[in-house]
């Protein structure tokens, strides 16, 4: 088959096509994916469960508890009060959700570990000498984990990502542009896939030296 032919170029594109849809509406490159069709919606953030495929880290079971004793350790808060702390110190790399923090800090009234005071009118929790000899224990648990953060976000990791997806979406564009004016030959689509098949085995290779 003619490679310039306009069947030729429609056949390719519609096996292109097929594939984008085949990646489902969110896949990177479907309707809805970073790489996916203009006009609609790509282009959207990446998340880390695109990439990663996990959510981004996050305290252990049971591990909450001391998070929120240090959040209380500073001063009486109320639950959201909480988990603005939290995630703030974090880095943004951990919200905890509404219902982790709440039944937590009942848990911990339940212990004696906090007590429920009233400031300003409102309800907050306050931190007991219990609580804080608790905190004392397991301090080098709260400091370990917001270490994670500091150097080595997972949103550092994502942004990161991000661009090398970038990268790989011009590949992408360079073979549509190519195949609008004609250019995928059998000829040229061997060379270009020689090209990638190195490519992958030079990035295979860097992964294998960071092991």
């Amino acid at each position: 088959m003619n490679p310039h032919s306009d069947h030729y170029q429609r056949r390719l594109q519609h096996v292109a096509d097929c594939w984008a849809h085949s990646q489902g509406r969110r896949g990177p490159f479907g309707p809805r994916g970073p790489f996916g069709p203009p006009g609609a919606g790509g282009g959207r953030p990446p998340s880390w469960g695109d990439w990663f495929g996990s959510p981004p880290p996050r305290a252990e079971r049971g591990g909450v508890r001391y998070l929120v004793l240090d959040a209380l350790s500073e001063r009486p808060r109320h639950g959201y009060e909480v988990i603005q702390v939290i995630e703030e110190r974090s880095g943004g790399s951990y919200r905890p959700s509404p219902g982790v923090i709440y039944p937590t800090l009942q848990m911990l009234e339940e212990l004696g570990h906090a007590r429920v005071v009233e400031q300003d009118n409102r309800k907050v929790y306050e931190i007991t000498e219990a609580g804080r000899s608790d905190l004392q224990e397991h301090r080098e648990e709260v400091s370990d984990f917001y270490e994670r953060f500091e150097d080595d976000s997972w949103e550092s990791y994502v942004e990161n990502f991000g661009d090398i997806m970038k990268r790989l979406g011009r590949l992408f564009k360079t073979l549509k542009r190519a195949g609008r004016h004609g250019s995928l030959s059998p000829k040229v689509l061997k060379r270009v896939g020689d090209v990638i098949d190195k490519a992958v085995r030079d990035i295979e290779a860097v992964f294998d030296e960071e092991r």
